[in-house]
């Protein structure tokens, strides 16, 4: 249970259960036992004070497997791609667009902004506090998001770390690094790539990746 593991270990493992927890285990919380099994015995704990439904746990793995995930994201761009009344309200007020698809912003998403690259702008996105990401579209940051030297070396050498993602830009393109926090989630609307008329909408959604929706990648 890799997601849940890493989910309970970032926002629910406190000090103050440690007390707890060594009267299970006769351990302490952070000596010879791993992520995994403390977040077990996070679990089992809060089973035994019936602060946690049995299914709950499947209910978050199940959340994050199917509904917030990326996929969404590249369902919003493919509409936008083919939709230009959609591209419009999607870039006039994004949280009001998404939700036109049936996705909901609700937590991590109170305040989404969408970033139009262009063939003269590419807008690059990033926290340099902790890793701010617009989770309901986007599902959960990737690694190299959360990274602290991405963090860092965007913010001062951007082409350079774009480079290192694969992606060269020319002269006339001016990079833009936009910071996200705990108050604005941006996310790019990359360009669509040409010769691609015939492609439906599901098609182009399956093409967009995350890498392409913080804009170190195109399509």
């Amino acid at each position: 249970m890799p997601i849940f593991t890493n989910t309970i270990w970032n926002h629910w493992i406190d000090p103050k259960f440690g007390k707890e927890i060594m009267k299970i285990t006769g351990k302490s919380l952070l000596k010879g036992i791993d992520r995994e099994g403390q977040v077990k015995i996070l679990e089992a704990l809060l089973l035994e004070k019936q602060n946690l439904a049995e299914d709950t746990v499947d209910q978050i793995i199940r959340f994050f497997e199917q509904e917030m995930v990326p996929q969404n994201g590249g369902k919003i761009v493919a509409r936008a791609w083919v939709d230009p009344e959609y591209k419009k309200r999607l870039l006039q007020d994004a949280n009001q667009a998404i939700e036109e698809l049936g996705f909901s912003c609700g937590i991590e998403g109170e305040h989404i902004v969408a970033l139009e690259n262009t063939q003269t702008v590419q807008n690059v996105v990033v926290c340099t506090l902790c890793s701010c990401y617009p989770w309901p579209i986007l599902g959960l940051p990737p690694t190299w998001y959360k990274d602290p030297v991405y963090r860092a070396r965007v913010v001062r050498e951007p082409r350079k770390v774009l480079s290192e993602f694969g992606l060269d830009l020319g002269d006339s393109v001016e990079v833009r690094v936009w910071e996200t926090s705990g108050h604005i989630r941006y996310f790019v609307l990359p360009m669509r790539p040409p010769k691609m008329e015939n492609m439906t909408e599901d098609e182009l959604a399956s093409l967009i990746t995350p890498e392409a929706m913080m804009g170190v990648s195109e399509i």
